[in-house]
């Protein structure tokens, strides 16, 4: 959409072509359903540095359209945003439909020839340019083409990959695609027990006794394992630990103070409320939903009185405080994947206009490409800078 309504601006007679009846479905689902459309990350060199080895190939696109031209975009539009903790933008209205909206508008104002419900079923070339699209109506001939066709996450919205087949049929590589930003299951039992809970630390991820990743930030338990914004960012970094063996989880509910630290708090409260019970005191630590499992792992009586507590009962809390261990039994799918990993390989699309350098008409935008990023508004940007790119150059060309 962005990339259609970019070169219709330009004067650009565009089509886009939407197997499914209604556009933006996986848009709709975003930030469960409010659409975290971008991070307020306003420095370019900073923003990059969030997608690993990938990032270099964004800067040149997040220069020319980045964070504060996507927030003018749709705020010129009608749409007023608001910042979240951790920098992610939303609509002030906490509604998806409205970014879909102000996309479909923009795409309206150029007179965008939307063909919904028609899938794409082969792609004629001659020699090194495209000459025909054909789909389930009508066979579509143009000057330029842009494959905008996301990954393989979430396919019941229509992602199903379909695009990386026509893409290799024309010449291009694609590189191992891998779910990515997808939940955890662990094999210990006990998560079951608070399902739906949510926890707010630090995530640790061990392999062999070392510490090999860690991410800060909130989560919640499933009732198989972890899901929430920390777990998904350390997804990726588990699936390639995985293949070298068994993988640790260990999460810290107290990653601001270190065990010793933490040891002297909890006795200082408990020298303060010598006479209430150990769950009670527990609370001031943890969640509610969360004191009768960190009694359970710490092997403590909750109902006991705080006077009664053993030095190695205390010990005991404070070690699960500071450690839950988990082993990862296995990670989620491409049917609760975020995003996909890996994609049209990077070495052959100019970074500047995202144009092909395999075919001289084509473009790509979004998911599509060998790019991926963390939560939190960055796998949109991507869509709107390089859309805004291919769209832009497409028209001109």
């Amino acid at each position: 959409m962005m990339a259609a309504g970019r070169a219709a601006q330009l004067g650009a007679s565009v089509v886009l072509i939407e197997k499914n009846r209604k556009l933006g479905l996986k848009l709709l689902m975003t930030g469960g359903g409010r659409c975290n459309l971008t991070q307020a990350e306003y420095d370019t060199r900073r923003l990059v540095e969030k997608y690993g080895k990938s990032g270099k190939f964004l800067f040149s696109a997040f220069t020319a359209f980045g964070v504060k031209d996507t927030m003018y975009f749709f705020g010129s539009r009608g749409l007023a945003l608001k910042e979240e903790d951790g920098g992610r933008i939303f609509p002030a209205a906490d509604r998806a439909s409205d970014v879909q909206k102000a996309l479909t508008d923009y795409m309206k104002a150029g007179n965008v020839k939307v063909l919904a419900g028609t899938a794409v079923t082969g792609i004629e070339k001659e020699g090194n340019r495209i000459t025909k699209v054909l789909t389930s109506g009508d066979d579509i001939i143009a000057s330029n083409y842009i494959v905008c066709t996301g990954g393989k996450s979430y396919p019941s919205t229509g992602s199903t990959g379909e695009g990386f087949g026509w893409v290799k049929h024309l010449g291009h590589n694609v590189t191992k695609l891998t779910p990515a930003l997808v939940p955890v299951t662990v094999r210990e039992a006990w998560v079951r027990e608070v399902e739906g809970a949510s926890y707010s630390g630090v995530l640790n991820v061990y392999q062999g006794g070392k510490k090999r990743a860690s991410e800060a930030g909130e989560g919640v338990f499933t009732h198989s394992g972890l899901s929430g914004p920390a777990v998904l960012n350390l997804s990726k970094a588990i699936r390639a630990l995985m293949d070298e063996g068994e993988v640790k989880l260990s999460l810290d509910l107290m990653p601001g103070v270190n065990i010793e630290g933490l040891d002297a708090k909890v006795q200082g409260i408990f020298k303060d409320n010598q006479n209430r019970l150990i769950r009670n005191c527990l609370a001031l630590f943890v969640t509610p939903r969360l004191v009768p499992l960190v009694l359970k792992l710490a092997g403590m009586d909750g109902d006991m009185q705080v006077n009664k507590a053993s030095r190695t009962g205390r010990q005991a809390l404070v070690r699960t405080l500071k450690g839950m261990e988990m082993t990862v039994k296995s990670l989620g799918g491409f049917e609760k994947a975020m995003v996909t990993a890996g994609g049209v390989s990077l070495k052959e699309v100019d970074q500047r206009t995202m144009r092909s350098k395999v075919i001289e008409n084509l473009y790509f935008a979004g998911e599509v490409l060998d790019i991926d990023g963390p939560t939190g508004g960055y796998n949109l940007q991507v869509c709107w800078s390089t859309g805004h790119a291919a769209g832009g150059y497409a028209a001109l060309d």
